[in-house]
């Protein structure tokens, strides 16, 4: 489908959470939508048949073997190619060096926290660090509309964080990774909006600074990423952490599910912002807060949803591979379904190691049933990005559900 910029921009506007045409709402009571978690109490979960140790290791095998085998010969992965009739907006080359430095980051991370000592896999490791070191320093937005760069930022430091350890007889690299990790800073410090936090979109103004608004799901990622990096010893700015903080805060509802952004503030019961609709980005603001200090993400409120992310899993995945944005029931994207179990994963790594074992087989059960044949995972058909990064993303979610034995 050939589109004048014009349609190509009104597209991009309906199929962002902030479209005023009506999508599509569940017809189910409210209360059975909405019905309340004790946060005081731990969730009785339901019975399942665990996968074995065996089985997730074969699985993280597979999604290994298949990032190993769709890596480009430069060392990234990804590409803007395999379009379809409705693209998301994605400005050339701008969006797609985004998206490419965004995939490429979270496959290497991916690779870094599961991968043996192969040389083959190593082949692959060198040769995406490779890449990045050269051309992570480029990356800018696309547009003044298009601010896709954050994420590349964003999951750029969490990449190096990974790469750090890994050269820890190599000063000169290491100097180098934490050079590249306070330009991230840099850049996000740049590119936030002047609400605080960041955006992905700015259709207000375009300005030097973003005028967009902020967007809860994309503060907790880059929030997530930023304590990475402190937790190495390298400090991101205070200011722009406690304001990023603040808009996320914000966009927290009682029930501590979340606005899709801050600009749907006096729309907190549409769908998009009620749990079903928040589903995907609770597990990641979530985390993001209480790895800033949040004493009131606790451990119940962890385990809650992450039962609720299982029993309620349908209203992510029936959205899961359809090729128009925010489509689907409580106007779930696609695109949010491993998006939303990586940050899960991380939020077990929250509890106590003694309390992760009930909920790893949740994760794991529903990761291994949405294995594709050729070893790989995606959610919704994004150029050729969708299946590189829905593999990183499911790869470093089965990873945390591994179960560990006594004699570990």
């Amino acid at each position: 489908m050939r589109s004048t910029p014009r349609l190509v921009l009104a597209l991009a506007v309906f199929v962002t959470a902030g479209a005023s045409v009506s999508l599509a709402e569940s017809p189910v009571r409210s209360a059975i939508l909405d019905d309340p978690l004790d946060f005081s109490s731990e969730p009785v979960l339901p019975e399942i048949e665990a996968p074995t140790k065996a089985d997730i290791e074969a699985s993280l095998s597979r999604g290994v073997r298949y990032l190993i085998d769709n890596q480009n010969p430069n060392g990234s992965w990804g590409s803007p190619t395999r379009t379809k009739g409705l693209n998301i907006y994605a400005p050339v080359p701008g969006a797609h060096h985004a998206f490419r430095a965004a995939t490429t980051s979270l496959c290497l991370s991916a690779l870094l926290e599961t991968a043996g000592q192969e040389p083959e896999i190593l082949a692959a490791i060198e040769k995406a660090e490779t890449w990045l070191l050269e051309h992570l320093r480029n990356l800018r937005r696309a547009t003044g509309e298009a601010i896709y760069n954050v994420w590349g930022h964003g999951y750029a430091i969490q990449a190096l964080v990974r790469m750090h350890p890994r050269h820890a007889d190599d000063q000169a690299m290491q100097a180098e990774i934490e050079e590249l990790i306070r330009l991230q800073f840099e850049m996000l410090e740049r590119y936030e909006s002047v609400d605080g936090g960041w955006g992905y979109y700015d259709f207000r103004y375009q300005a030097n600074q973003p005028t967009s608004s902020s967007i809860s799901f994309v503060n907790g990622a880059i929030l997530v990423a930023l304590a990475e990096a402190r937790d190495l010893g390298i400090e991101p700015p205070e200011r722009m952490v406690t304001r990023a903080v603040d808009a996320t805060t914000r966009q927290q509802k009682p029930d501590f599910s979340y606005l899709y952004g801050e600009y749907l503030q006096y729309q907190p019961m549409r769908g998009i912002n009620r749990p079903g609709g928040s589903l995907g980005r609770t597990q990641c603001c979530n985390c993001a807060l209480r790895m800033w200090g949040s004493d009131t993400i606790t451990d119940n409120v962890v385990k809650n949803w992450l039962y609720r992310l299982y029993v309620r899993n349908g209203w992510l995945d029936i959205g899961r591979k359809r090729p128009i944005p925010h489509e689907s029931w409580m106007q779930v994207a696609g695109y949010f379904y491993f998006f939303g179990h990586y940050y899960a994963g991380l939020c077990l790594e929250q509890l106590p190691e003694d309390e992760r074992a009930s909920y790893q087989p949740l994760l794991a059960t529903l990761m291994l049933d949405r294995q594709e044949k050729d070893g790989s995972w995606w959610d919704y058909p994004l150029y050729d990005y969708h299946q590189p990064y829905g593999t990183a993303f499911a790869v470093m979610t089965l990873h945390r559900c591994l179960p560990v034995t006594a004699a570990e």
